[in-house]
C-alpha cells in the first residue's frame, strides 16, 4: 500500500505543480504568454501591439474611408471655383424676306461671353464646409481604428484564457485518467465497484469533449481575427500565443486622476467619436453662414461683338457692334426662400450640438457601466485571492494527509485537486473578463492607457 500511495502521490505532485506555481490572479502577462506557449509546443509567441499595428493596417474599412476624405477634399477645390464662362453665338436683325446678311445694316453675327459670379463668399464657404466634412472622415477613419484594436485585443485575450483553460482541462483529464487508472487496480482486485469505474470513465469521456469544444473555439477565435489580419495571416499561423490579462497600472492612473467622480467628459471630449460631431457642428454652422450670404446680389457679366456685312444708310460699310451688360438678381422676397433656409440652416446647427451632447452622455454612461463591471470584478478576483483558493489548496493538502493516513480515498484527493483546477479556471475566465472590460475602457478613455495598449495608434499624428 506504501508503494502505491508514493506512486499515485508522485504523479498528482507533477500533474498539479505548475498549477500552484503562478495563480492565476498573479500572472503577469509574460507568465500567461508562457504558459500558453507551453501548452501549445508549435504556437509562436504574439506581440498584441504587433497584432494591433497589422489589423489596423489592413482593415479595408480604413481604406474606403481615406478614398472618401480624399474625394471630399478634391470636391472642396471645385466648390471654391467659379463657375465656367458661357459662349454665346448667334444671329440678329436677320431680314426674313431675303435672308441676307449684307441687305440690311441691322443684321450682324454676334459672338460673347458671359461670366456668372456666386454671391459674396459663398464659394469660400462651400469649400470651407466640404473641408470640414473631410476632417470629420478623418476622426471617424481614427474611430475606427480604435474600434479595430479593441476588437483584435478582446479576441486576443480570449483566445488566451481557452488556451490557458485547455492546459488546464488537460491537467484534469491528466487527473481522471489517474484515478480511473486506480479504480480500475481496485476492480481487478475487488476493492471497487463497476459503478465507479464507468463513473470515472465518463468523466474522462467529456473531457476530451470539452477538449474538443475548446480547440474549436481557438479556431474561431483565429478566424475571426483574420478579418483584418489578413487569411495568409491565419494560413501561416495555425497556433497562436496569445494572453489574457493586460497591464492596468496605465489605466488605474487614468481612473485614480478622477476618482470620486462619475463624469469623464474631459476625457471623452478628445474621442474620434466626439471630434466627429465637433466637425459636424462646425460644418452645419458653415451651412448657416452660406444661408446668410444668399441675402447678397448674384452678378453675371455678359461681352458681346456683333459683325455686320451691310452698308449704312449712307453706303459705308456699317460698323461692328460691341455690346456689355451686368445683370444682378435682386433678393428683395426673402420670406419663403431666404429667410426659411437661414432658419433651416441654424436649427442643423442646434442638431449637431444636440448629437455632440447625447453622445457625450452615452460614452460617460457606458464608461461608468464598465467601470461598475471592473469594480465587481475586482472584487471578486480580490475574493478569489485571498479566499477561495487558499482554503482549496488547504482542502487538497488535508486531503492528501487523509489519503497517506488511510482516511480517505484516493478519488477524494483527485476530486480535491480537480476542484481546485476548477477554481483556477474560473478565476482565469474571471481574469480575461477583467482585462476585456479594462480594453473596452482604455480604448474609450485614451491618454496613457490607450498609448500602453496600442502605441502605433497615438504616434500616428507624431
Amino acid at each position: 500500500m506504501d508503494v502505491m500511495v508514493k506512486k499515485h502521490m508522485h504523479a498528482l505532485a507533477l500533474s498539479l505543480s505548475a498549477a500552484w506555481l503562478y495563480p492565476a490572479w498573479q500572472f503577469p502577462v509574460w507568465a500567461a504568454e508562457t504558459l500558453a506557449v507551453s501548452a501549445h509546443k508549435e504556437a509562436q509567441p504574439a506581440s498584441l501591439q504587433t497584432l494591433i499595428a497589422l489589423a489596423v493596417r489592413n482593415d479595408a474599412s480604413q481604406a474606403q474611408l481615406a478614398a472618401q476624405s480624399s474625394a471630399l477634399r478634391e470636391t472642396a477645390v471645385a466648390s471654391a471655383t467659379q463657375m465656367d464662362p458661357k459662349l454665346k453665338v448667334g444671329v440678329g436683325g436677320l431680314p426674313v424676306d431675303s435672308f441676307q446678311f449684307d441687305d440690311d445694316p441691322m443684321t450682324n453675327i454676334s459672338v460673347g461671353l458671359m461670366q456668372q459670379f456666386e454671391r459674396g463668399d459663398t464659394l469660400e464657404l462651400q469649400a470651407r464646409k466640404v473641408r470640414q466634412q473631410a476632417e470629420g472622415v478623418d476622426w471617424q477613419i481614427q474611430a475606427r481604428q480604435r474600434e479595430v484594436a479593441n476588437s483584435i485585443t478582446q479576441l486576443w485575450l480570449e483566445l488566451g484564457y481557452q488556451q490557458y483553460a485547455e492546459r488546464v482541462l488537460r491537467e484534469n483529464q491528466r487527473l481522471m485518467s489517474e484515478m480511473a487508472g486506480f479504480i480500475q487496480t481496485n476492480y481487478a482486485i475487488g476493492k471497487s465497484e463497476s459503478q465507479d469505474l464507468l463513473q470515472a470513465q465518463l468523466q474522462v469521456s467529456r473531457l476530451d469533449d470539452k477538449l474538443q469544444a475548446n480547440r474549436q473555439s481557438q479556431r474561431k477565435l483565429m478566424s475571426q481575427m483574420s478579418e483584418w489580419l489578413g487569411a495568409d495571416w491565419l494560413s501561416a499561423n495555425a497556433s497562436l500565443a496569445a494572453g489574457y490579462q493586460l497591464d492596468r497600472a496605465a489605466l488605474d492612473a487614468v481612473l485614480k486622476s478622477h476618482n470620486g467622480t462619475s463624469q469623464f467628459y474631459t476625457l471623452l471630449a478628445q474621442h474620434p467619436m466626439v471630434a466627429m460631431t465637433e466637425a459636424a457642428i462646425s460644418a452645419s454652422q458653415t451651412q448657416a453662414d452660406i444661408a446668410g450670404e444668399a441675402y447678397k446680389p448674384q452678378f453675371a457679366v455678359e461681352v458681346m461683338y456683333g459683325y455686320r456685312q451691310a452698308n449704312n444708310m449712307r453706303g459705308e460699310p456699317a460698323s461692328d457692334l460691341l455690346s456689355a451688360y451686368l445683370t444682378v438678381d435682386l433678393p428683395l422676397f426673402t420670406d419663403n426662400r431666404q429667410d426659411r433656409n437661414r432658419a433651416a440652416a441654424h436649427y442643423q446647427v442646434g442638431a449637431a450640438k444636440s448629437q455632440k451632447d447625447l453622445l457625450l452622455a452615452q460614452l460617460n454612461a457606458r464608461v461608468n457601466a464598465l467601470l461598475a463591471d471592473r469594480q465587481s470584478q475586482a472584487e471578486r478576483l480580490e475574493r478569489y485571492q485571498n479566499s477561495l483558493l487558499p482554503q482549496a489548496k488547504e482542502r487538497t493538502k488535508a486531503v492528501e494527509r487523509g489519503y497517506q493516513n488511510n482516511t480517505a480515498q484516493f478519488s477524494d484527493v483527485i476530486n480535491a485537486a480537480s476542484d481546485e483546477l476548477a477554481l483556477e479556471l474560473e478565476l482565469a475566465r474571471l481574469t480575461a473578463d477583467f482585462s476585456q472590460t479594462s480594453s473596452t475602457l482604455a480604448f474609450l478613455l485614451g491618454g496613457q492607457a490607450l498609448q500602453t495598449l496600442a502605441p502605433s495608434l497615438t504616434d500616428q499624428g507624431k
